[in-house]
């Protein structure tokens, strides 16, 4: 076994792979006062991705909720429903929005109103979806984190010394191993697979181009995408404190961001770089030539989704007034509270009281 492993990583990391001709892994070894990047530094992300996790807790619980309380954000509670295993399976294995049909067959089934199973999967739908506070501390958390790694990587594109790309870099991939380890608690949203899949290739583009020690585009990288993120972020939160004009703004501000930064600049400068300069030294790009610049063209493809999804929300906003993200889903009201259907329903058709499969009990 010792023996498959030690061949897997030279065939990993055979010098035709990763290097142009007459370059060799000699080359980067530390001598005379020079230090480079080395790839078993990249094994410290995976437990400073476990130190973010930590400052995020305290981060959001004890700044991002007193602040979203000074901006008016209350912790609603929600009404629980009542366990119905019935009604659960149904909900887990069928269908989240049942049609009238079924769910006349589903109030039969359970002895109750329709009314009653209509509310139950409404309040059942409610709870999957995280609370305007909620959503006010992930904002929070990803404002603060870009916003300071925006200010950190201007600074260090000015510093070519490694110490301050080392912090940058681990910072960053950490960042991004701590959102993949939260992505079955953080709110989901309609694009969750654009997401996972751009997480995955921020880790490998960042820990690739630190191996190769290709740092210096790997920092523009990170910068560029940085400084246009902590923009949304900030109108997120606004827009969960209804601060509808300040909330415009940000967006508008975070549009502009987004469309020099990855629209233009990105494509026509980083990539620009990464694709076309490199043939002028070398006439047989190495396969970590293809490996980057793949990883970066499905960057860009992101960036061209998320643009037309921004251009559809500016649209929208423009002609109708309306600055809603589609790709969050929306709670749902309740109509009337317990005791009105109780009273109403409850000696109608036999439910015996809404306490069986409702409950004022609150999650």
């Amino acid at each position: 076994m010792a023996h498959i492993l030690k061949t897997l990583n030279s065939w990993f990391w055979w010098e035709n792979i990763w290097m142009p001709i007459n370059c060799t892994w000699a080359d980067f070894v530390d001598r005379d006062g020079l230090v480079f990047p080395k790839p078993q530094q990249l094994y410290a992300t995976i437990p400073y991705a476990f130190v973010l996790l930590i400052i995020r807790f305290f981060t959001e619980r004890y700044i991002a909720i007193p602040l979203a309380k000074a901006l008016g954000i209350k912790n609603v509670r929600r009404v629980k429903p009542q366990p119905n295993p019935v009604l659960e399976s149904y909900f887990r294995e069928c269908s989240r929005h049942p049609s009238q049909s079924e769910i006349q067959g589903l109030a039969k089934k359970c002895n109750c109103t329709v009314h009653l199973v209509e509310k139950w999967f409404r309040r059942r739908r409610n709870l999957e979806i995280p609370t305007v506070l909620r959503k006010f501390q992930e904002a929070f958390w990803r404002f603060s984190f870009y916003f300071t790694s925006s200010i950190a990587g201007f600074i260090f594109l000015h510093d070519t010394l490694l110490p301050s790309q080392y912090w940058y870099y681990m910072a960053e991939i950490s960042f991004y191993w701590s959102l993949l380890f939260t992505l079955g608690i953080d709110t989901k949203r309609k694009d969750f697979l654009a997401h996972v899949v751009h997480h995955f290739a921020a880790i490998g583009l960042m820990s690739c181009s630190w191996c190769g020690n290709y740092v210096r585009v790997g920092t523009l990288v990170m910068f560029v995408h940085d400084t246009a993120d902590f923009w949304l972020e900030a109108a997120k939160m606004f827009n969960y404190a209804r601060w509808e004009k300040t909330c415009n703004l940000l967006f508008f501000i975070f549009s502009v961001a987004f469309f020099i930064t990855r629209i233009i600049l990105f494509p026509f400068w980083i990539l620009r770089a990464t694709l076309y300069q490199p043939t002028f030294y070398s006439t047989t790009p190495v396969i970590a030539y293809f490996l980057f610049n793949g990883q970066l063209l499905i960057l860009q493809g992101l960036h061209l989704y998320w643009g037309y999804l921004i251009f559809k929300i500016l649209k929208r906003f423009i002609f109708l007034k309306d600055l809603k993200d589609d790709r969050s889903d929306e709670e749902e009201e309740d109509s009337v509270t317990d005791n009105e259907e109780e009273s109403t329903n409850g000696n109608k058709n036999g439910c015996g009281s809404g306490k069986h499969l409702l409950n004022s009990s609150h999650h």
